[in-house]
């Protein structure tokens, strides 16, 4: 059984498809071509409209973006005047945040409440962001001796192509964009052509926030049309991708033509590590949450849970019995907990991959399928049991709410199993015994481990991961030094003491 919430024709009847804009040099521009229409995944009907940008419209915003860095204000503002910016678009979204999370439910599917939620994050990230652009600064070294002063000054690193994903289509642009900006850099942003709205309409914001003309330019459409020549123009100087790790090999394989600098965050098949001591009631709704939470379609999702064999078949089942009260349905309903899948191929991949597990001796415990509403596209939350780490969905990303059951018998065992996936976004451990959680936390490979708790998170917080969940970190107090280089100014005092030539004599 499934708690659902039921999707309505009418939940969208009044719903008129909303035409947007790319910004360009910042001018509006509807574009030449037939435009990308947007289906809601949860109604089926058109909610958007945007234009399907091409190599052309990404390389004139390249190169507005490049005007504006080199020979534009905003690299050469003081801190306080771009962090003034910033602070005005930061209370700018909050004024248009039920504008905002509307957009993304409707288009990604999530649930409203979620939404609501991922945009005050936002709001917080942009003013994090802004405290930042304040406090980057340079080193001095006075140490050298008499005859040397050293000065390290942080530059901006020019023009950055950011491309980011449709599962938190407004969070993840703001992860990147205010420290960007921040650090006086300019951008060319591509969001996913299944979900441009939010991003958009953040290009309206950041105009009436008082941003100069082509310091942001925002191109809609697809990777292979838009994507590639932003990463491989040589007048881009960083690119920051979030994605599939596929689609973050390729970005890097392209940045290298011309030896750009590339942030990546990933994939993930996240371990929640459970021992026989753990506070198993908060666990058991930490687990529900993370393998369920966005539908699953998280790189952070907690979709490996690895059991210590004691309390394996015991936990699972409370796990199962509390996934029945998880709320599926329309994500307009604020009750809502998952929403729909974001398009019927996403939702075949994974059932492919249950139907995978089960034919490799995998049991489903719970779900197992998909939700028929009569409408769009939803998934049961699903439980698969008896599952072994070499099978397929214990070592890929499902991305969807898919939960894998794993047993151990030792520490050793269940960090083996852990560490043992090419990925390595984050992990959870679960003990009364903070001996064993920091054992957990400084064995397995990931960037972060979350120790009696789940998918919590601060704008204070770094993010990214090992291995082949990405490259460089998000958020945190250095974010902003992500988009800057450094140069050294090595400069000698007095007069010059030591020669490698003989000194020649003056003539008189």
């Amino acid at each position: 059984m499934v708690m659902t919430v039921l999707v309505t024709p009418k939940a969208l009847a009044d719903h008129n498809a909303r035409d947007f804009m790319m910004l360009i040099d910042g001018k509006w521009e509807a574009g030449g071509c037939q435009p990308l229409e947007r289906l809601a995944p949860s109604h089926g009907v058109v909610v958007s409209r945007y234009p399907r940008g091409t190599k052309a419209d990404a390389e004139r915003a390249i190169a507005a973006a490049r005007r504006a860095f080199d020979h534009g204000p905003w690299p050469h503002m003081t801190a306080s005047e771009r962090s003034a910016v910033l602070l005005k678009a930061a209370d700018l979204i909050a004024a248009r945040s039920e504008e905002l999370a509307y957009l993304d439910a409707i288009e990604a599917g999530k649930p409203i409440s979620q939404v609501r939620g991922e945009i005050g994050g936002a709001v917080d990230i942009w003013r994090y962001a802004a405290a930042l652009a304040r406090d980057l600064h340079g080193e001095s070294y006075n140490t050298l001796g008499d005859g040397t002063l050293g000065v390290v000054l942080r530059e901006a690193i020019g023009v950055v192509s950011i491309i980011t994903p449709w599962n938190f289509p407004f969070l993840i642009v703001g992860q990147k964009l205010p420290f960007a900006l921040a650090a006086g850099c300019t951008t060319v942003v591509k969001p996913s052509e299944l979900t441009s709205g939010s991003t958009l309409v953040l290009g309206e914001i950041l105009q009436a926030a008082g941003l100069p003309d082509g310091v942001v330019n925002i191109v809609t459409g697809t990777g292979p049309e838009v994507g590639a020549i932003m990463t491989t123009h040589p007048q881009v100087d960083m690119v920051s991708f979030t994605g599939s790790t596929g689609v973050g090999k390729l970005t890097m394989s392209n940045a290298a033509q011309t030896l750009k600098k590339v942030s990546l965050e990933l994939g993930g098949k996240n371990p929640q590590i459970v021992f026989p001591d753990a506070d198993l009631d908060a666990f058991i709704d930490a687990a529900v949450f993370g393998a369920y939470f966005n539908a699953g379609e998280c790189c952070n999702a907690g979709s490996r849970l690895i059991m210590h064999k004691s309390i394996a078949s015991d936990v699972v089942k409370r796990v199962a019995e509390l996934a029945k009260d998880v709320k599926v349905g329309d994500p307009l309903d604020s009750s809502t907990q998952v929403g729909a899948i974001i398009t019927q191929q996403h939702l075949e991949k994974i059932n492919a991959y249950v139907a995978g597990a089960k034919s490799s001796g995998a049991k489903v415990v719970h779900g197992g399928e998909a939700v028929d509403f009569g409408m769009g596209q939803f998934m049961a939350p699903t439980i698969l049991e008896a599952v072994t780490p070499d099978m397929t969905v214990a070592r890929e990303e499902v991305f969807g709410p898919v939960l894998s059951v794993l047993a151990f018998e030792t520490t050793a065992e269940a960090i083996e199993i852990a560490n043992s996936i090419d990925y390595g976004l984050s992990a959870g451990v679960w003990s009364r015994d903070f001996d064993t959680c920091l054992t957990i936390g400084r064995k397995v490979r990931a960037g972060t481990v979350w120790m009696n708790t789940f998918m919590d998170g601060a704008s204070e917080l770094p993010f990214g991961g090992y291995k082949q969940s990405g490259l460089g970190r998000e958020l945190g107090r250095h974010a902003v030094e992500d988009y800057t280089e450094t140069k050294t100014l090595n400069m000698h005092i007095g007069a010059r003491t030591s020669w490698w030539m003989p000194k020649r004599e003056t003539l008189a």
